[in-house]
């Protein structure tokens, strides 16, 4: 037994060193193993809770969650953002009905009324002594009408909604707006003078008009010109925004609709599902509201450039040629009275009848165009009108180079078939039925555009939360599974 024990301990103590017997170490795989867990297990309590949502975000699972969010987000901002899109642009058009238009239409009938009186007031005088009432009427329709244009632009001076960089526009408004607030009875004070001492046989009575005239011609008329080419500009400038599609609601549209395909097939890959309901419904309510959007979008945006071809263009056209008439009917009155001016007027003349032979030339193109819009008939009746008013002044120029001036008068002021009172207001009234019906037809186009448009952008924003809510519903299920 000793001599076991000693054997024993020798082989334990060879070499110096102790060696443990084989029988009592454990396996070497089993430590490695133990050590290995050890390892893991104080890495895993060291990460970081982002670190731990890195690693949970690789695995299908996470995956899942992240596109499930991404997508509703995604769904639910694209609507919000078309709705609002697309509400502004319902906004403007209805904007352009309510109160843009009517104030160009203030404008326009402010000045043409303004000119009329002009007119009128010189008719009066050159008729001599009493004027007739069918002139005195006629005086004092044209200011009251540009009166209660005056009030009205003033009274809706500034637009709703208007952004700082109109400042200027705004600015420059407000001046042409004082401007014949304070001008426009300092002009009717000189034309009642004028005719008090012409009704007295007062030489005076011919300075008194020629200021009024002068007034007239060289503040009051260029105030108003500049106020109805504010609010044109006010017309044309959204609608060259919406006569455009919506193309940034489309793209989101369409890149959300291809998320959704690329999500199925990946979710087809994981569940082998071919088809997810929720998915599936979502695409459904998204496409819907795609289609919706490009249908009612491309017709309102058809409607809105009518509008501008058919409507605001020849009506601008119009109303120009409506002014042209005007300064040609004054400069013809005014020959009568500035007697020593025959070239200038005669050249003032000449030339804007000729820019309305050239403007109801342009407008005739469209007129072809269009069906709904002003006619050629319109535009041909007041082409023939225009012709009569030239032989008619060429007339009266001959009469009064030759000295015949109480003839020149009556074809100037006169009833008679061939006078230029005449043919003036078939071409004042054929220019008004052709506006009138321009007019009409701009509105019913920004009416329709607006009609169109009209709950696309809520009807988008209910479709977009309804997709949202069924990607939800067809993501969760799936991503309890790996629970």
């Amino acid at each position: 037994m000793t001599g076991d024990a000693s054997s024993v301990r020798t082989v334990l103590t060879r070499g110096g060193r102790t060696i443990r017997p084989a029988q009592a170490s454990p396996p070497i795989r089993q430590v490695l193993a133990d050590r290995r867990e050890l390892i893991a297990a104080a890495r895993e309590r060291a990460q970081s809770p982002f670190q731990t949502i890195r690693t949970y975000a690789l695995t299908t699972p996470g995956k899942l969650i992240i596109i499930c969010l991404l997508l509703a987000a995604g769904s639910i901002i694209t609507g919000v953002y078309a709705s609002t899109v697309l509400d502004d642009r319902t906004r403007t058009l209805q904007r352009l009905i309510d109160h843009t238009e009517p104030l160009a239409e203030a404008a326009q009938v402010l000045y043409s009324s303004l000119s009329i009186a002009d007119a009128s007031a010189n008719a009066a005088f050159i008729s001599g002594g009493l004027e007739s009432p069918e002139l005195r009427q006629r005086y004092a329709d044209a200011l009251a009408t540009a009166s209660s244009s005056l009030i009205l632009a003033t009274g809706t001076a500034s637009e709703p909604g208007s952004e700082s960089a109109e400042d200027a526009t705004e600015q420059a408004i407000s001046a042409d707006l004082e401007t014949l607030s304070t001008s426009i009875p300092v002009y009717s004070g000189l034309v009642e003078t004028a005719r008090t001492n012409n009704r007295l046989g007062n030489p005076i009575g011919s300075a008194y008009l020629g200021q009024a005239s002068a007034l007239m011609q060289d503040k009051i008329l260029p105030a108003a010109q500049r106020l109805y080419e504010l609010r044109s500009m006010a017309i044309a400038d959204p609608q060259q925004s919406l006569t455009r599609p919506p193309w940034t609601v489309y793209v989101p549209l369409l890149m959300l609709l291809t998320a959704l395909v690329l999500t199925s097939r990946f979710l087809a890959r994981k569940t082998r599902r071919r088809f997810n309901i929720g998915l599936l419904a979502a695409m459904a309510a998204l496409t819907l509201g795609t289609v919706w959007l490009l249908v009612s979008g491309l017709m309102s945006v058809a409607a809105t450039a009518d509008a501008r071809n058919h409507g605001a263009d020849p009506l601008r056209e119009l109303t120009a040629a409506r002014i042209l008439t005007q300064q040609a009917r004054s400069a013809e009155t005014l020959s009568l009275i500035r007697r020593a001016d025959q070239g200038g007027l005669e050249r003032t003349f000449s030339a804007t009848t000729s820019k309305i032979d050239d403007i109801l030339d342009d407008v005739r193109s469209t007129a072809e165009e269009s069906s709904d819009s002003v006619t050629t008939e319109q535009l041909d009746a007041v082409g023939r009108a225009l012709v009569d008013w030239k032989r008619t002044d060429a007339a009266i120029r001959r009469y009064i180079q030759s000295g015949d001036f109480d003839r020149a008068r009556q074809l100037t002021v006169g009833d008679g078939r061939n006078s230029s009172a005449l043919a003036y207001a078939a071409v004042d009234s054929g220019l008004v039925e052709a506006i009138t019906t321009a007019r009409t037809a701009f509105r019913d186009d920004i009416n329709t555009a607006q009609r169109l448009l009209g709950f696309t952008g809520t009807g988008i924003l209910l479709l977009s939360i309804l997709a949202a809510m069924a990607i939800v519903g067809g993501l969760v299920p799936r991503i309890r599974e790996y629970r």
